[in-house]
């Protein structure tokens, strides 16, 4: 279940870059509301309580709550963030709407736990790759998780974990795997990175390539082997 944040709101009617600047001016953030078949609403949120709430990272994959001064409530999930190139600052957000009855798609981060516990993660010569870091769910509200866990103790040399291996809750599913099986790929690869060692085709070719280089005789070595025999005939003529 994904964790229960509470945002304060307070509406706005002024729009356009310059009222946005003076909200900003005075701390607080532009927002908008949308959704749900109903028109957007234009408010606006305390800057440092968002910005503490924006570095969990349950904040990006949860039902939010936005409550206003008199007594509204609604649920949203975040749409988007916008930041400031490089100061510490939220610029604007978008929320969409949700209800308790409708499903909501969103992305969700995956974790990778008991990697440095498999075979593959003792192996040398292996290396871990993550290809995939997060993924598009669909869930009602009540069953959205903050991620979904992925356990790799039993990941082997060589092999792969498919998204379709990937255990979901209850009520959870993946809707790119609901359109078609060509969608399932790999979302965690253990690659062997030296010859000899398993599958490591990519590996022994390129280390193939490099003892032919050494064997192939330079046009230095070439003329200094031509001038070493011409040498040596000169002296048997003498």
């Amino acid at each position: 279940m994904s964790k229960n944040f509470k945002i304060p709101a307070e509406m706005r009617t002024d729009v356009g870059k310059g009222a946005s600047r003076r909200l900003r001016r005075a701390g607080r953030v532009p927002a908008v509301v949308y959704g749900a078949d109903r028109d957007p609403a234009t408010i606006s949120v305390d800057h440092d309580s968002v910005l503490h709430m924006a570095e969990e990272e349950a904040f990006h994959a949860s039902i939010l709550e936005l409550t206003v001064g008199d007594g509204r409530r609604q649920k949203v999930v975040l749409r988007d963030l916008q930041r400031h190139p490089y100061k510490p600052l939220l610029t604007h957000i978008d929320f969409l709407r949700v209800s308790d009855d409708q499903q909501v798609r969103m992305s969700v981060p995956i974790h990778f736990v008991n990697e440095e516990k498999s075979k593959a993660g003792k192996k040398a010569g292996v290396v871990i790759s993550h290809q995939t870091v997060e993924v598009e769910i669909d869930a009602l509200p009540k069953d959205l998780p903050e991620y979904l866990e992925v356990d790799l103790a039993n990941l082997e040399p060589g092999e792969s974990v498919m998204l379709s291996q990937i255990v979901l809750p209850e009520g959870v599913t993946i809707p790119a795997l609901e359109i078609s099986e060509d969608n399932d790929h790999p979302i965690v690869t253990a690659i062997f990175i030296r010859e000899g060692q398993g599958s490591g085709e990519a590996a022994a070719e390129a280390d193939a390539a490099v003892g032919q280089a050494a064997e192939v005789e330079t046009v230095a070595e070439s003329e200094s082997s031509e001038e070493a025999e011409e040498g040596e005939s000169s002296d048997e003529e003498s």
